[in-house]
């Protein structure tokens, strides 16, 4: 772990000193260099998933494909979307608006003699060995996860943002980051609460969510794929969770406008086991939202439409 560690550090130096550090300083952000940095982590990284993406989880999609690409549009408008998170759009654009606001606030706190819960001092020696610690911080990430994906689907105001996720009635890997953005900014602001509290460090806070990114783009995958009787009780597979995007079954199930479904975990399934909402069927169904499919509701083609359909959906206009 610390040799990847080493080795990431330094192509994130590299990248920094020979792209990221002359351009701040030609616009002037010098003042900004520490954070110039850590973004400069969030783009390697970025850049190391879509290496993956194309060099892995596409030649699979190619492979076993659930269905044909007939949408081509769609698709590319996914891929937008991926790429607006993957290589740090959205990340910056919370580093200028939202940051300075969490940085201010948890100061305040710290001030007032709040302090962090270190989650991996509990069990000393054990919980704070490197590796023990971030597979404990991903569970307990997951386990939130698991719930603001719930919430998602059972608190109707939010579910007028997240159907947008699951309008998609051509999934594949590029699926994942298909969100509303007041959505995403939601998740952030959870996580980011979360992760201060518990005491997750920055790097480990980045490896953390770089996995579970890249995990989801695989989950997504337009692949016919799944992990055996056992496997998919430890892992969430492109089968489980492509379920979880079949209309009347993984979401939106019972009687319409009933919010609900099946396959919420986001790596383990092992909350949707045990709060009751698991659906091991071996099956791949077409993906889409009821309405859309039935009554032929608009959730928007492109990038602009999609989120301005959104906020209407939201405000019960559209």
């Amino acid at each position: 772990m610390q040799w990847l560690a080493d080795v990431f550090a330094d192509g994130q130096g590299s990248l920094f000193e020979r792209v990221l550090q002359p351009l701040m300083f030609q616009l002037g952000l010098g003042n900004l260099l520490p954070d110039g940095y850590n973004a400069t982590g969030w783009l390697l990284v970025g850049l190391l998933q879509l290496v993956v993406l194309l060099g892995v989880i596409g030649p699979l999609e190619r492979w076993r494909p659930v269905q044909p690409v007939t949408d081509f549009k769609a698709v590319w408008v996914d891929v937008l979307y991926t790429l607006i998170h993957r290589l740090g759009v959205f990340r910056l654009a919370l580093f200028f608006t939202l940051d300075p606001l969490f940085d201010a606030g948890f100061g305040a706190l710290r001030v007032a003699g709040w302090e962090t819960f270190q989650l991996d001092a509990v069990w000393p020696g054990v919980t704070d060995v490197a590796w023990v610690s971030l597979l404990l911080y991903l569970v307990v990430l997951d386990f939130v996860n698991y719930w603001v994906h719930r919430a998602e689907h059972q608190w109707h105001w939010w579910w007028q943002l997240h159907a947008l996720h699951h309008a998609q009635t051509q999934v594949t890997m590029w699926s994942d980051n298909r969100n509303h953005l007041l959505d995403d900014v939601l998740r952030a602001m959870i996580f980011v609460v979360v992760a201060q509290a518990i005491g997750i460090a920055p790097g480990q806070f980045v490896a953390i969510v770089a996995f579970t990114q890249l995990s989801e783009s695989f989950q997504h995958a337009n692949v016919r794929l799944w992990f055996g009787r056992v496997g998919e009780r430890l892992w969430i597979s492109p089968r489980f969770h492509r379920l979880h995007h079949a209309a009347g079954i993984g979401h939106e199930s019972g009687a319409p406008q009933t919010l609900g479904g099946h396959n919420f975990g986001v790596l383990l399934p092992w909350w949707d086991m045990w709060f009751g909402t698991a659906n091991f069927e071996v099956r791949f169904d077409p993906t889409g939202v009821r309405d859309q499919l039935e009554q032929g509701r608009d959730y928007g083609r492109g990038f602009w439409s999609q989120q301005r359909l959104g906020v209407l959906r939201l405000l019960g206009r559209a």
